[in-house]
């Protein structure tokens, strides 16, 4: 079967690799023969040995009624999302490993995959090299899953390793992720949360059968993450991950967030270290399931799309089922109704004093401690109320002087 790749950055060229090494298995899998017969690139490749395969016009593809399978992996939302509509409308099946165009566009792509009878598929959306996305839709299918937790960035969660174990601190954990290739030179996606956030929403969608638009959930980044929490952390028995977090409620409301959380040690998610990734998905009948496994990478990618594009081979004439509905705001929880525990990190010219009025603002808080802890510094521990109560007794705390450091969710996990 001949395909395209529309794009040749690192998922291209992996994708591209793993098709041309690996051409005999890849046939005996997918009962033909893939063959790559156009790969589009504003960009020159002369010394490529796929050089004769280049073409700088969509037109080629999209014109080309040989073309079955359609990769895309340019990123982004434009043009990807024009090109995808269009391929999905001409009877070509896509395979996708751009987190943003499923996360902002997947109901509607669906949507015309379903009406034309062809397959639109993304697995390496979410967890890269991970399988994630197959094994909700079909390993998974007889359990109701009510909520999935996950730590699905490497970038940041390099970070958060390099401060927990090595007290760096957040600009030079970064710097040191940038200089490793693990973070992009505007690193800002990663950093503050909004790669965490399309990734919890893609699975949210999938689970869930509703389409979650990124900007209605509520989202943090790490950027004001600081030794001291790590080290409050500790002394709490936890350790700070950035955590996409969804879950169905009683009544019909998705209560879905992306933020820094404390993680018990306890938790087999504390122990997703580096950048690996850990997705937890809870079901009725099988527990507790975790995926675990690196979340980028050139080949781990690839090697998710590539099994996709021989899923799409394989049922040319038979759609598998991956579908979901279009959302609306109103399907998420408000995130000031969301229930759960702070840890909160203050600073007072009189912080006995200042923890005292903390007793009395916030009932049956926990006091801990750090070694080294500041002369002016305090930290304490909630018990679980809305977030929107929380934020409201805690800024009444600052009306009376006491400065706010941090506040941090603790994961209920």
């Amino acid at each position: 079967m001949q395909i395209a790749i529309m794009g040749y950055g690192v998922v291209g060229t992996g994708v591209a690799e793993v098709i041309c090494t690996h051409a005999e298995g890849l046939k005996k899998r997918a009962q033909e023969e893939i063959e790559i017969k156009y790969i589009l690139d504003i960009r020159e490749f002369p010394d490529s040995p796929l050089a004769d395969k280049f073409t700088k016009s969509f037109d080629d593809i999209i014109n080309d009624d040989e073309v079955k399978v359609v990769v895309e992996v340019m990123g982004g939302l434009t043009p990807a999302f024009d090109y995808v509509k269009r391929c999905l409308e001409s009877g070509k099946s896509v395979v996708t490993s751009n987190k943003e165009l499923v996360a902002a566009k997947g109901a509607e792509l669906l949507k015309i995959a379903l009406e034309k009878n062809v397959n639109f598929l993304f697995e390496a959306s979410v967890g890269g090299g991970i399988p994630i996305i197959r094994p909700i839709s079909q390993c998974l299918a007889a359990n109701e899953v009510d909520e999935i937790i996950g730590i699905l960035n490497g970038t940041t969660n390099f970070i958060l390793t390099k401060m927990i174990r090595e007290q760096m601190n957040f600009q030079d954990a970064l710097s040191l992720a940038q200089s490793l290739g693990y973070a992009e030179r505007n690193p800002a996606a990663d950093v503050e949360g909004g790669d965490t956030c399309r990734k919890i929403c893609i699975l949210a969608s999938l689970t869930f059968g509703k389409h979650v638009y990124p900007e209605t959930v509520y989202t943090e980044g790490i950027t004001n993450i600081t030794l001291e929490d790590v080290e409050y952390a500790a002394a709490f028995g936890s350790v700070i991950k950035l955590i996409g977090r969804v879950k169905m409620l009683d009544n019909g409301k998705m209560d879905i967030v992306t933020a820094p959380m404390l993680i018990s040690r306890d938790s087999q998610l504390a122990s997703v270290d580096d950048v690996f990734n850990g997705i937890m998905v809870r079901g009725d009948a099988t527990g507790d399931v975790l995926f675990y496994g690196k979340g980028a990478g050139k080949l781990p990618t690839a090697s998710a799309v590539v099994a996709d594009v021989i899923d799409c081979v394989k049922h040319q004439h038979a759609r598998k089922y991956l579908f979901w509905a279009d959302g609306k705001p109103e399907d998420v929880l408000p995130f000031g109704e969301s229930f759960t525990r702070l840890y909160v990190r203050c600073e007072s010219d009189n912080k006995e004093q200042a923890f005292k009025d903390s007793e009395n603002a916030l009932t049956h808080i926990k006091r801990i401690y750090r070694d080294g802890e500041e002369d002016k510094e305090f930290a304490f521990v909630t018990c679980e109320d809305s977030y929107k109560n929380l934020l409201k007794s805690i800024a009444s705390l600052e009306e009376k002087g006491v400065t706010v450091l941090s506040k941090i969710r603790i994961a209920s996990l």
